[in-house]
């Protein structure tokens, strides 16, 4: 038990789980240890997040059953609708109002955009405040808000609200909770792993994107049968709870709980003889680590890489918000192989965009962590995924086959660029060289890179909304083809580095260059 001997005020810091797994090994947790703690951890309150933002995609179709996709006649429409709505209870039967009018598709694409706006706005400030408050208190406070004004949207099905603006309220109030979300995982994910193969290990972690997006369609589907305000209060109970878990036992760095690297790990990244300055500097490394000043917000705009991913990210969300919000819908209103399917069967459907998802983000960052460049990753899989949203419009409906398949497909070509740029482009530019050592940037540099990336995921889909009720969905693809052919052009001045520095790095003579310069990523040097 000598090894548990702290001081009373280290104790304090420690969150009351972490203690709690102290007492019960009778030592220490390793260096190991905390890694993979907040590696679950995180993973599970992002997941809790996605699986609460999930829900208003699958729910569309029984609060607005009967717009009309452009193509198809209204009664094939009518017999659609009448068909499988047997399991539906109470007003489902007949949507519900205001949703169910005429602009009931347009309503719907004004509620995302307001929850996306809100969202968008308040990363902004969540990543100043996260990095100047403690992150696990901050981010506990965000996925409780979240989880009761989740609950709050649902609970107007029991209270009988029609109210388009109590739905829109408790919208964007969630929003600006969930905005607390992202900065505050990825900079805490930041502070515990060096970069010698971060996109590997975010690539992984991120599936809790895809994860929570897959059991949020499966709880929410699952609840409408019973009515569809349980799809929202399941998720946001879970929330809450996911809440209480990271409240319990989410270290935020290894200051705040006295972890010590263990022997095999060195906190420096290593190439040949040459030893690169550490990611972060312990409290060893400077002890005046923690009193540095938090970057300032236009100061991260300067940051090298920042504004070119940032705006990347714009086009990139914009298309897969655009999914997220918009599948479950799109795929009930599509006709396969002839026929209309279920709101329940198509959210289902709808996942596996995001198992292609999942696999997409693990092999961006594999990809980019083995070739040393991520402008390089991203631009590609951006290009890639063009002729993919292509094929997935024009022959979706021959089959539940084709269907799937095209959609894993496409997940994993938009997914990826999005999971590789929030996690760890984001990370490699919090902690970038011109920092200086200054870790209190990661919340600041993720939050704009998310928020900017948000604001275009709050206009996909209320283009979405307009273009699919005034136009048909063939433009909607349309639109979302021309916003990842931006999203790889924005890259190009990257791309063009990155290439003319690995044909530099083929030739004999460089072998003089520095350490820094050939470590991966050097693009975000520039």
């Amino acid at each position: 038990m000598g090894s548990l001997m702290q001081s009373e005020p280290e104790m304090e810091k420690k969150p009351v789980g972490i203690r709690f797994l102290e007492r019960i090994k009778g030592s220490k947790l390793s260096y190991n240890a905390y890694q993979a703690i907040v590696l679950i951890v995180t993973f599970l309150a992002y997941a809790s997040y996605h699986a609460a933002r999930k829900t208003t995609s699958i729910v569309k179709s029984a609060l607005d059953p009967q717009s009309p996709d452009t193509g198809l006649n209204s009664n094939s429409l009518l017999l659609r609708f009448t068909s499988f709505r047997s399991s539906s209870v109470g007003e489902d039967d007949g949507g519900w109002a205001p949703f169910n009018g005429p602009n009931g598709t347009v309503l719907l694409g004004e509620i995302d955009v307001a929850f996306l706006a809100v969202y968008a706005f308040g990363m902004y400030f969540a990543g100043h405040l996260g990095d100047r408050m403690n992150l696990r208190i901050f981010l506990t406070v965000g996925m409780i808000g979240t989880g009761v004004f989740t609950s709050l949207f649902g609970v107007g099905y029991w209270a009988n609200v029609h109210s388009f603006y109590y739905f829109l309220i408790m919208q964007m109030l969630a929003g600006l909770f969930q905005s607390s979300g992202w900065p505050s995982v990825v900079a805490v994910v930041g502070n515990w792993f060096n970069k010698k193969k971060r996109g590997l290990i975010m690539g992984i972690w991120n599936a809790h994107t895809s994860v929570g997006n897959i059991t949020g369609s499966l709880i929410a589907a699952a609840m409408l049968r019973y009515g569809w305000g349980w799809s929202f209060v399941v998720p946001g109970v879970v929330i809450v709870l996911a809440g209480l878990v990271n409240f319990a036992f989410l270290p935020v760095n290894p200051e705040i709980v006295g972890a010590v690297r263990d022997e095999d790990v060195d906190s420096s990244e290593k190439i040949g003889d040459s030893v690169i300055v550490p990611l972060l500097l312990s409290s060893s490394d400077s002890e005046t680590d923690d009193k540095k000043r938090a970057v300032g917000f236009i100061e991260a705009w300067k940051i090298p890489g920042v504004a070119p991913f940032a705006l990347c990210l714009f086009f990139a969300k914009l298309v897969a918000y655009t999914f997220l919000y918009w599948l479950p819908f799109y795929v009930s209103h599509t006709a396969i192989e002839g026929e209309y399917l279920s709101d329940e069967t198509a959210g289902n459907l709808s996942t596996m965009f995001d198992v292609g998802g999942v696999v997409g983000g693990i092999m961006a960052g594999y990809i980019s962590d083995r070739i040393g460049a991520r402008a390089i990753t991203a631009a590609s899989f951006m290009y890639c995924s063009i002729p993919a949203l292509f094929f997935y419009r024009s022959y979706g409906h021959v089959s539940l086959l084709a269907n799937a398949s095209l959609m894993f497909v496409t997940g994993m070509l938009v997914n990826g660029p999005y999971a590789l740029i929030t996690t760890a482009v984001s990370a490699d530019l919090g902690t970038h060289s011109s920092l200086k050592g200054n870790s209190r940037a990661l919340a600041t540099v993720t939050a704009i890179i998310d928020g900017t990336g948000s604001v275009g995921a709050a206009v996909g889909p209320l283009l979405t909304g307009y273009i699919s009720s005034r136009s048909s969905w063939t433009a909607v693809f349309t639109m979302l083809m021309g916003a990842a052919f931006v999203a790889g052009l924005l890259l190009t001045r990257l791309v063009m580095a990155e290439v003319a520095a690995k044909i530099a790095e083929s030739r004999p003579s460089e072998g003089c260059r520095s350490p820094v310069d050939h470590h991966q990523g050097q693009v975000l040097e520039v």
